[in-house]
Protein backbone atom coordinates (compact mmCIF):
# COMPACT_ATOMS: atom_id res chain seq x y z
CA UNK A 1 0.00 0.00 0.00
CA UNK A 2 0.81 3.85 -0.54
CA UNK A 3 2.17 6.27 1.96
CA UNK A 4 -1.22 7.54 3.37
CA UNK A 5 -1.55 11.29 2.45
CA UNK A 6 -2.21 11.98 6.20
CA UNK A 7 -1.80 10.08 8.96
CA UNK A 8 -2.85 10.70 12.79
CA UNK A 9 -0.57 8.06 15.36
CA UNK A 10 -2.14 8.07 18.97
CA UNK A 11 -3.56 11.60 18.52
CA UNK A 12 -5.04 12.88 21.61
CA UNK A 13 -6.40 16.61 22.43
CA UNK A 14 -7.19 18.23 25.33
CA UNK A 15 -9.01 21.45 26.57
CA UNK A 16 -7.23 21.64 30.01
CA UNK A 17 -9.09 18.56 32.19
CA UNK A 18 -11.28 17.68 29.59
CA UNK A 19 -10.45 15.14 26.86
CA UNK A 20 -11.84 15.68 23.50
CA UNK A 21 -9.62 13.36 21.17
CA UNK A 22 -7.84 10.51 22.68
CA UNK A 23 -5.56 7.34 21.04
CA UNK A 24 -6.62 8.83 17.39
CA UNK A 25 -5.18 6.03 14.69
CA UNK A 26 -6.07 7.53 11.50
CA UNK A 27 -4.43 7.00 7.59
CA UNK A 28 -6.04 8.22 4.13
CA UNK A 29 -4.92 6.77 0.98
CA UNK A 30 -5.02 8.45 -2.33
CA UNK A 31 -8.48 8.24 -3.86
CA UNK A 32 -10.23 7.28 -0.92
CA UNK A 33 -13.69 8.55 0.40
CA UNK A 34 -13.36 8.18 4.04
CA UNK A 35 -17.26 8.69 6.39
CA UNK A 36 -16.57 10.07 9.76
CA UNK A 37 -20.18 9.59 11.74
CA UNK A 38 -20.62 10.27 15.46
CA UNK A 39 -23.20 12.12 18.04
CA UNK A 40 -22.87 15.53 18.70
CA UNK A 41 -20.09 16.24 20.72
CA UNK A 42 -18.27 13.28 19.71
CA UNK A 43 -15.36 15.45 18.58
CA UNK A 44 -15.42 15.57 14.32
CA UNK A 45 -15.16 19.08 13.98
CA UNK A 46 -11.79 19.29 16.42
CA UNK A 47 -10.56 15.55 14.64
CA UNK A 48 -10.85 17.62 10.73
CA UNK A 49 -9.39 21.03 12.51
CA UNK A 50 -6.32 18.42 13.68
CA UNK A 51 -6.13 16.72 9.94
CA UNK A 52 -5.73 19.95 7.95
CA UNK A 53 -2.98 21.41 10.93
CA UNK A 54 -5.54 24.57 12.25
CA UNK A 55 -5.07 22.56 15.78
CA UNK A 56 -1.81 20.87 17.56
CA UNK A 57 -2.69 17.92 19.14
CA UNK A 58 -1.77 17.64 22.79
CA UNK A 59 0.10 14.38 22.63
CA UNK A 60 0.76 11.91 19.40
CA UNK A 61 1.91 12.86 15.76
CA UNK A 62 0.22 14.27 12.57
CA UNK A 63 2.06 13.37 9.41
CA UNK A 64 1.07 14.50 5.98
CA UNK A 65 3.05 13.90 2.42
CA UNK A 66 4.82 16.77 1.66
CA UNK A 67 3.13 19.62 -0.43
CA UNK A 68 0.33 17.96 0.34
CA UNK A 69 -2.55 20.42 -1.09
CA UNK A 70 -5.75 20.22 1.25
CA UNK A 71 -9.32 21.84 0.01
CA UNK A 72 -11.39 22.43 3.12
CA UNK A 73 -15.10 23.02 3.57
CA UNK A 74 -15.72 24.30 6.98
CA UNK A 75 -19.07 23.30 8.72
CA UNK A 76 -20.08 27.01 8.93
CA UNK A 77 -18.41 30.35 7.70
CA UNK A 78 -19.55 33.97 9.03
CA UNK A 79 -19.35 36.68 6.20
CA UNK A 80 -19.79 40.44 7.75
CA UNK A 81 -23.21 42.18 6.33
CA UNK A 82 -21.89 44.63 5.69
CA UNK A 83 -18.51 43.75 3.87
CA UNK A 84 -19.47 43.88 -0.08
CA UNK A 85 -17.69 40.62 -1.51
CA UNK A 86 -19.49 39.03 -4.26
CA UNK A 87 -19.16 35.23 -4.81
CA UNK A 88 -16.89 35.99 -8.03
CA UNK A 89 -14.67 38.22 -5.98
CA UNK A 90 -14.50 35.37 -3.55
CA UNK A 91 -13.42 32.93 -5.40
CA UNK A 92 -10.65 35.05 -7.50
CA UNK A 93 -9.04 35.98 -4.31
CA UNK A 94 -8.90 32.31 -3.36
CA UNK A 95 -7.59 31.47 -6.88
CA UNK A 96 -5.09 34.02 -7.22
CA UNK A 97 -2.57 32.12 -4.52
CA UNK A 98 -3.19 28.58 -5.94
CA UNK A 99 -2.03 29.24 -9.94
CA UNK A 100 1.47 27.31 -9.19
CA UNK A 101 -0.82 24.22 -8.61
CA UNK A 102 -3.55 24.36 -11.52
CA UNK A 103 -2.92 22.27 -14.82
CA UNK A 104 -5.27 25.35 -16.13
CA UNK A 105 -5.40 29.44 -16.27
CA UNK A 106 -7.35 31.08 -13.53
CA UNK A 107 -10.40 31.70 -15.62
CA UNK A 108 -10.24 27.91 -16.73
CA UNK A 109 -10.35 26.73 -13.41
CA UNK A 110 -12.68 29.13 -12.25
CA UNK A 111 -15.25 28.36 -15.32
CA UNK A 112 -14.32 24.79 -14.77
CA UNK A 113 -15.39 24.56 -11.30
CA UNK A 114 -18.15 26.76 -10.64
CA UNK A 115 -20.11 25.10 -13.62
CA UNK A 116 -19.74 21.46 -12.52
CA UNK A 117 -20.70 22.77 -8.71
CA UNK A 118 -23.96 24.61 -10.65
CA UNK A 119 -23.45 28.19 -8.93
CA UNK A 120 -23.51 29.96 -12.69
CA UNK A 121 -26.10 32.16 -11.29
CA UNK A 122 -24.46 33.13 -7.82
CA UNK A 123 -21.39 34.89 -9.54
CA UNK A 124 -23.02 38.54 -9.20
CA UNK A 125 -24.53 37.49 -5.45
CA UNK A 126 -22.94 39.03 -2.17
CA UNK A 127 -21.59 36.64 -0.04
CA UNK A 128 -23.51 37.61 3.19
CA UNK A 129 -26.99 37.14 1.48
CA UNK A 130 -26.44 34.00 0.37
CA UNK A 131 -28.56 30.98 1.81
CA UNK A 132 -26.55 28.41 3.52
CA UNK A 133 -26.88 25.68 0.49
CA UNK A 134 -25.79 28.28 -1.52
CA UNK A 135 -22.84 29.40 0.61
CA UNK A 136 -21.83 25.17 1.17
CA UNK A 137 -21.86 25.32 -2.87
CA UNK A 138 -19.85 28.10 -3.10
CA UNK A 139 -17.20 27.17 -0.12
CA UNK A 140 -16.89 23.97 -1.93
CA UNK A 141 -15.88 25.70 -5.24
CA UNK A 142 -13.41 28.06 -3.40
CA UNK A 143 -11.79 24.25 -1.74
CA UNK A 144 -11.61 22.93 -5.55
CA UNK A 145 -9.87 25.86 -7.17
CA UNK A 146 -6.95 24.81 -4.81
CA UNK A 147 -6.87 21.45 -6.77
CA UNK A 148 -6.46 19.26 -3.53
CA UNK A 149 -5.15 15.96 -3.55
CA UNK A 150 -7.61 15.59 -0.41
CA UNK A 151 -10.88 17.50 0.25
CA UNK A 152 -12.11 17.88 3.24
CA UNK A 153 -15.53 18.49 4.10
CA UNK A 154 -17.14 19.06 7.63
CA UNK A 155 -21.08 18.77 7.12
CA UNK A 156 -21.31 20.61 3.85
CA UNK A 157 -23.93 18.96 2.92
CA UNK A 158 -26.24 21.20 5.33
CA UNK A 159 -28.67 23.53 4.19
CA UNK A 160 -29.44 21.63 0.94
CA UNK A 161 -32.76 20.13 0.24
CA UNK A 162 -32.52 15.94 -0.44
CA UNK A 163 -32.49 16.70 -3.71
CA UNK A 164 -29.31 18.92 -3.72
CA UNK A 165 -27.70 16.82 -0.99
CA UNK A 166 -27.76 13.37 -3.34
CA UNK A 167 -26.25 15.72 -6.17
CA UNK A 168 -23.51 16.80 -3.60
CA UNK A 169 -22.81 13.55 -3.07
CA UNK A 170 -22.68 12.69 -6.59
CA UNK A 171 -20.50 15.61 -7.72
CA UNK A 172 -17.82 14.85 -4.91
CA UNK A 173 -17.77 10.70 -6.02
CA UNK A 174 -16.98 12.25 -9.63
CA UNK A 175 -14.56 14.57 -8.75
CA UNK A 176 -12.58 11.80 -6.29
CA UNK A 177 -13.45 9.82 -10.17
CA UNK A 178 -11.91 12.61 -12.37
CA UNK A 179 -9.28 14.46 -10.22
CA UNK A 180 -8.15 11.05 -7.84
CA UNK A 181 -8.05 13.02 -5.16
CA UNK A 182 -8.78 11.55 -1.12
CA UNK A 183 -12.74 13.00 0.54
CA UNK A 184 -12.70 12.93 4.46
CA UNK A 185 -16.45 14.19 5.52
CA UNK A 186 -18.67 14.82 7.92
CA UNK A 187 -22.07 13.66 7.70
CA UNK A 188 -25.18 12.40 9.31
CA UNK A 189 -26.86 11.43 6.51
CA UNK A 190 -26.34 7.05 7.14
CA UNK A 191 -27.67 6.02 4.39
CA UNK A 192 -25.93 7.88 1.34
CA UNK A 193 -23.10 8.03 3.43
CA UNK A 194 -22.96 3.86 2.78
CA UNK A 195 -23.44 4.45 -0.53
CA UNK A 196 -20.58 7.12 -1.31
CA UNK A 197 -17.81 5.75 1.28
CA UNK A 198 -15.34 3.29 0.78
CA UNK A 199 -14.99 4.27 4.28
CA UNK A 200 -16.89 4.31 7.17
CA UNK A 201 -15.23 5.49 10.69
CA UNK A 202 -17.84 5.71 14.84
CA UNK A 203 -15.41 8.37 16.15
CA UNK A 204 -16.52 9.23 20.09
CA UNK A 205 -13.90 10.95 21.15
CA UNK A 206 -11.68 7.85 19.88
CA UNK A 207 -12.24 5.70 16.90
CA UNK A 208 -15.32 3.05 18.11
CA UNK A 209 -15.11 1.09 15.23
CA UNK A 210 -14.37 1.91 11.16
CA UNK A 211 -15.47 -0.81 8.36
CA UNK A 212 -15.93 -0.92 4.68
CA UNK A 213 -20.21 0.46 4.10
CA UNK A 214 -20.67 -3.85 3.38
CA UNK A 215 -19.52 -4.30 6.68
CA UNK A 216 -21.91 -2.09 8.51
CA UNK A 217 -24.67 -2.14 6.54
CA UNK A 218 -24.55 -5.75 7.53
CA UNK A 219 -25.50 -4.95 10.86
CA UNK A 220 -29.18 -6.20 11.65
CA UNK A 221 -30.21 -2.40 12.68
CA UNK A 222 -28.73 -0.43 9.46
CA UNK A 223 -31.13 -3.10 7.89
CA UNK A 224 -34.02 -2.65 9.99
CA UNK A 225 -33.64 1.30 9.41
CA UNK A 226 -32.21 1.83 5.76
CA UNK A 227 -33.58 -2.03 4.16
CA UNK A 228 -36.94 -0.87 2.74
CA UNK A 229 -35.36 1.95 0.58
CA UNK A 230 -35.04 5.13 1.93
CA UNK A 231 -34.13 7.03 -1.46
CA UNK A 232 -31.83 8.72 0.44
CA UNK A 233 -33.99 10.21 3.27
CA UNK A 234 -31.97 11.34 5.92
CA UNK A 235 -31.25 9.83 9.50
CA UNK A 236 -29.24 12.06 12.07
CA UNK A 237 -26.47 8.96 13.54
CA UNK A 238 -26.85 8.20 17.40
CA UNK A 239 -24.50 5.88 18.95
CA UNK A 240 -24.71 4.31 21.87
CA UNK A 241 -21.51 3.77 23.70
CA UNK A 242 -22.53 1.80 26.80
CA UNK A 243 -20.56 -1.42 25.50
CA UNK A 244 -16.78 -2.18 25.41
CA UNK A 245 -14.90 -2.63 21.42
CA UNK A 246 -12.74 -5.23 20.22
CA UNK A 247 -10.52 -3.15 18.27
CA UNK A 248 -8.74 -6.15 17.04
CA UNK A 249 -11.77 -7.19 14.75
CA UNK A 250 -13.28 -3.74 14.34
CA UNK A 251 -13.00 -4.89 10.22
CA UNK A 252 -14.00 -8.15 9.96
CA UNK A 253 -17.42 -7.85 12.24
CA UNK A 254 -20.23 -5.51 12.34
CA UNK A 255 -20.76 -4.13 16.00
CA UNK A 256 -23.74 -4.02 17.61
CA UNK A 257 -24.70 -0.46 17.60
CA UNK A 258 -27.99 1.13 18.06
CA UNK A 259 -29.07 4.36 15.32
CA UNK A 260 -31.98 5.84 15.33
CA UNK A 261 -33.61 7.40 12.17
CA UNK A 262 -35.26 11.05 12.59
CA UNK A 263 -36.00 11.36 9.01
CA UNK A 264 -36.68 14.80 7.63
Amino acid sequence: MDKPLISMHDVCLHYGSDVVLHDINFAVQKGEIVTILGPNGSGKSTFLRILIGALKPTAGKLNQQPSLRIGYVPQRLSIDANLPLTVNRFLRLAARGQLHSMSHSKAQAMSYWVEQVGIQTLLSAQMSQLSGGQLQRVMLTHALLANPDILILDEATQGLDQQGEAAFYRLIEQVRKDQGCAVVLVSHDLHVVMSASDRVICLNGHVCCEGAPTIVSAAPEYRALFGLGTEGALALYRHDHDHSHDHTHTHEHAHDHSHDNHGS
